[in-house]
C-alpha cells in the first residue's frame, strides 16, 4: 500500500505519503491564497523525499472539508485527476477528523474548529481522536458557546475566539500525515471511507446577479 494524501480545505497546503505502516514523507505550507500554485510542487517534493515515483501510489486520500469553495476544489480535483490517471481509488476523509486525530486526545469530549471566515467556524464534537459524535457544522462562535462550554478545542477557529474556546490548543491546521494515518487505520479495519466530494456547508461567495440588465444588439 502507498497512500498519497492531500488537503487544501484550510490555509495549509499539505501532502503526505503513507506506506500502510507509517508516514514516509510529508510537506505542509500555510498560504491561503496559493493552494493551486503550491500543491503539485508539494506532491513532487514528497515523492522525491521518499525516493518514489507517482506510479507507485495505490490510492489517493483527500480532505473533503468543510472548507472554502476555492480551496477545497483545488485539492479534490487534483486527487480525482491522480486517481483517473493512475487507475487507483480516491478516498475522502473529513478535514476536521484529521485535526482530531492529530490532536492525540484519547479521552474526550472535545471540539475541533477551523476558521470559516465571516466570523464563523466550521466545527464538530468528538469523544476521542478517532470518534466524531456530531455532523460538521458552520456557526458563529457565540451561537454555540453553550454547546462547547468547558471543552478543550483544537484548530485555528478555536484559537481565533478564545472567549468561546478558552482551552484552545494546537494543532492549528490539518496535516496530510494525520489524514493518511487515519485513512490507513480505517482501511486496515475494513471501514468504508467517504466519497471524495466537497463538504461546503454553505453556498460559494460568487453568485449570479439578480435583476441584471440584458443587453441585446439592435
Amino acid at each position: 500500500m502507498l497512500l498519497l494524501a492531500l488537503d487544501t480545505a484550510t490555509p495549509a497546503v499539505t501532502v503526505a505519503l503513507h506506506d500502510g505502516s507509517s508516514v514516509v514523507a510529508r510537506s505542509s505550507q500555510v498560504d491561503a491564497r496559493r493552494h493551486g500554485e503550491l500543491l503539485l510542487p508539494a506532491v513532487d517534493r514528497v515523492l522525491a523525499d521518499a525516493g518514489l515515483r507517482l506510479d507507485a501510489v495505490t490510492a489517493v486520500v483527500a480532505g473533503v472539508g468543510p472548507g472554502p469553495y476555492t480551496g477545497l476544489r483545488v485539492g479534490l480535483m487534483t486527487a480525482e485527476t491522480f486517481g483517473l490517471a493512475l487507475g487507483v481509488p480516491v478516498h475522502g476523509v473529513c478535514t476536521l477528523d484529521g485535526l482530531a486525530y492529530a490532536s492525540g486526545i484519547e479521552t474526550g469530549p472535545f471540539v475541533v474548529a477551523t476558521d470559516a471566515r465571516r466570523k464563523e467556524v466550521y466545527w464538530a464534537r468528538y469523544d476521542d481522536a478517532r470518534t466524531r459524535v456530531t455532523d460538521a457544522a458552520v456557526d458563529r462562535p457565540a451561537d454555540i458557546a453553550a454547546e462547547v462550554e468547558g471543552l478543550p478545542a483544537v484548530g485555528a477557529g478555536a484559537l481565533l475566539y478564545p472567549e468561546v474556546f478558552p482551552e484552545a490548543r494546537a494543532p492549528e491546521h490539518v496535516s496530510a500525515a494525520a489524514l493518511a494515518s487515519l485513512a490507513a487505520e480505517r482501511l486496515a479495519a475494513g471501514e468504508e471511507l467517504l466519497e471524495p466530494r466537497p463538504l461546503y456547508l454553505r453556498r460559494p461567495d460568487a453568485q449570479v446577479p439578480k435583476n441584471y440588465k440584458v443587453v441585446t444588439p439592435r
